[in-house]
């Protein structure tokens, strides 16, 4: 990385600190648009980008970075867009009523080719497993969600009985699978 910049970071270089934060504000804003990030909260994360830079700078962290502070900068904000969807995701309810254990629910893949075998033998037990533990499992997999999210957003006693029930519902799709006729 670019060590002037690195110092100007480290030192409070005022000017040029703000002369690099305006150089790739508007191309951030071009590069975020393709993540689907709002407006405001494009200004948040690179502005919390550009903040975790000055702190991996004063910490001396970016003096053996062989990038350039574009590429270093916009990583940071990548991760943190990633955070964002997540978060989002997060904050979805779980619909129940889609996932009734007396429904006919099935899995559905938005793929134009044809599911090869194992495919079909997941989406066939997955679908012979409890209400909660494909509430759980879909919570898990396909939402992103940790246990600790599970845990406060479905009101599980803690993370450990999530981990645990997600176990053993893992547990009982294998078995599943394994004892299948094929």
């Amino acid at each position: 990385m670019e060590n002037h910049l690195v110092d100007a970071l480290k030192n409070n270089d005022q000017k040029l600190i703000k002369e690099l934060y305006g150089r790739y504000r508007n191309e951030f804003f071009a590069f975020s648009k393709k993540y689907g990030i709002q407006e405001n909260d494009r200004s948040d994360i690179y502005q919390e980008a550009f903040l975790g830079m000055r702190k991996h700078a004063i910490s001396g962290k970016l003096y053996d970075v062989d990038c350039s502070f574009k590429t270093y900068l916009f990583g940071i904000a990548k991760h943190l867009i990633y955070d964002e969807h997540k978060y989002y995701a997060s904050k979805k309810p779980y619909d129940a009523k889609l996932h009734n254990a007396n429904s006919d629910h099935v899995i559905e893949i938005d793929s134009e080719r044809e599911l090869t075998q194992e495919q079909k033998l997941l989406r066939h037990y997955f679908n012979q497993l409890g209400k909660s533990c494909r509430q759980m499992l879909t919570l898990s997999f396909y939402r992103g969600l940790t246990n600790e999210e599970i845990a406060k957003q479905y009101g599980y006693e803690s993370e450990a009985v999530v981990r645990s029930q997600k176990s053993r519902c893992l547990k009982t799709l294998k078995d599943l699978i394994k004892t299948s006729p094929k």
